[in-house]
């Protein structure tokens, strides 16, 4: 089995990248930053999210799915690092774990949104991802399948955007994660939603951010092994075993937010 890596980030506004080029001094509060840089997009572009590259990441939540050596089937929920680490170092964990298990990279807009802006904070940190950014002209033994099935195509399953494919690569068909994990009998978003990340990070909320975007990772999860099943890769009996045996781990971890979690499922 090929290790599945779901990923999913969250953002806030980069206030030190704003203040650098807006010429802004530290007298004006980082909320005040802020504000100015949400008016600012939003008389330009009629919306206040902000561009990708002035996304600053806060959390970086993965599930790993992968069976061992010894033929032990693992799944693992969490947020890489630690909460005093910086942006940086959230960074070159994840493009750590692709480097170490060349993984399946599932995840719901990730090539619209959270791809772009990893791209984009790791080349402000200067950081490096050979492995991810593989096109086949590497020297490992299998970098020839880069050429054809690579991380970074749209149209390739190495990364795959669930959110995209199912969408047909047409924007107005796109569906939220929360709204069709809750008709496929999931439990959707819970605690909190993207727009309400740099409001609770400004009051200290970070351990619930990464709690919140855990829950966006095993959703995402959930919908890859149904996208498994509506491909006819899952038999009816491998899909429910699945479900299963993410539930069983969830009830073993010990995270404050999977009680509640689990309850919520159909």
């Amino acid at each position: 089995m090929i290790p599945v890596l779901v990923f999913d980030i969250e953002t806030i506004p980069d206030i030190a990248g704003i203040r650098r080029l807006q010429g802004l001094g530290q007298e004006i509060s980082d909320h005040d930053v802020g504000l100015m840089a949400f008016n600012a997009r939003q008389e330009k572009t009629g919306s206040s999210f902000l561009p990708h590259y002035l996304q600053r990441i806060v959390a970086i939540s993965c599930v790993l799915r992968r069976i061992d050596r010894a033929g032990v089937a693992s799944f693992h929920v969490g947020s890489l690092g630690a909460e005093g680490d910086d942006e940086a170092e959230l960074i070159r964990k994840f493009f750590a774990l692709i480097e170490k298990y060349t993984p399946q990279l599932v995840s719901w807009n990730g090539g619209g949104f959270d791809l772009p802006v990893l791209h984009y904070r790791a080349m402000v940190h200067g950081i490096t991802a050979s492995r991810y950014w593989e096109m086949g002209e590497g020297g490992e033994v299998d970098s020839r399948d880069f050429k054809w099935n690579n991380y970074i195509s749209r149209y390739h399953f190495r990364h795959l955007d669930l959110m995209d494919v199912l969408a047909m690569y047409q924007p107005r068909a796109n569906a939220p994660l929360d709204e069709l994990a809750k008709l496929c009998g999931f439990p959707g978003k819970m605690g909190m939603d993207g727009s309400q990340v740099w409001d609770s990070y400004q009051q200290g909320g970070l351990r619930e951010i990464r709690q919140y975007c855990e829950t966006d990772v095993v959703n995402t999860y959930l919908m890859y092994c149904r996208f498994q099943l509506l491909r006819g890769t899952f038999s009816e009996e491998t899909y429910a075993e699945e479900i299963s045996f993410v539930k069983a781990c969830l009830a073993r971890d010990e995270g404050a937010q999977w009680p509640a979690y689990l309850a919520a499922f159909a």
